[in-house]
């Protein structure tokens, strides 16, 4: 296996710096144009890919263009225009949901505070981090979705299982200047080379420093079982 380096937050360190020159470009892959779009479009995401998220909220977003459209929408028409999305009919219920709030509740306005994000329909704070930092450009925490939690374990960076947890243990260790880039460049890793189930060892930058590598390991420390 790959051999990290002693402490967890140089390893933090290295794999970020190897991460930004393999990953120039990394950003935010979703489409939008404003708050309430990204917020639509965040909450779509949550278990499907951003592409599918795409392609529905381009008629979407043309259809539904304020709180009101949403928190006045029949409920199964909604459930209509997004279909195609994962859990469909309860995401309508959240985005009718989210329309009634932001129009009765914040003067029509996306909230910019963690506290007012997460009381709406399907956020939590996975998708209230997006919002805080891509809307509002306040970088609260680390977003720790299905790559982070993957990647960050393999590589030894992360101990805990849950997003949450996670969270915190990589806000102690990653300084907050690289909180919000953290997650675009470990999403970036996750889809071209550190995929869930087939991860390409023999292409990865950090397989020298990674001690899930199944070049010569045999435990996947994400999973916690051996390779298959």
């Amino acid at each position: 296996m790959g051999t990290p380096l002693s402490d967890r937050e140089e390893q933090a360190s290295e794999v970020l710096d190897r991460l930004y020159e393999e990953y120039p470009d990394s950003t935010i892959s979703l489409n939008y144009s404003n708050r309430l779009e990204l917020l639509v479009a965040v909450v779509l995401s949550a278990q499907c890919t951003d592409e599918r998220v795409n392609d529905v909220t381009e008629e979407l977003f043309e259809t539904y263009q304020t709180p009101e459209d949403y928190a006045e929408a029949d409920e199964e028409q909604l459930a209509e225009d997004i279909y195609g999305i994962t859990f469909h009919n309860n995401k309508a219920g959240y985005l009718k949901s989210i329309g009634e709030a932001l129009r009765d509740e914040h003067g029509g306005e996306v909230p910019d505070t963690m506290a007012e994000l997460t009381e709406l329909s399907g956020v939590g704070r996975k998708t209230a981090n997006v919002v805080l930092q891509h809307g509002h450009d306040v970088v609260e925490g680390i977003v720790v979705d299905t790559h982070v939690q993957r990647i960050s374990r393999r590589l030894g960076i992360a101990e805990e299982e849950s997003p949450t947890k996670i969270e915190q243990e990589l806000m102690e260790l990653v300084p907050e200047s690289d909180w919000q880039q953290f997650t675009h460049l470990f999403i970036s890793h996750g889809r071209a080379v550190c995929t869930a189930r087939n991860p390409d060892c023999d292409d990865c930058v950090l397989e020298d420093i990674c001690p899930s590598s199944k070049l010569d390991g045999d435990i996947d420390l994400a999973s916690g079982e051996s390779w298959a």
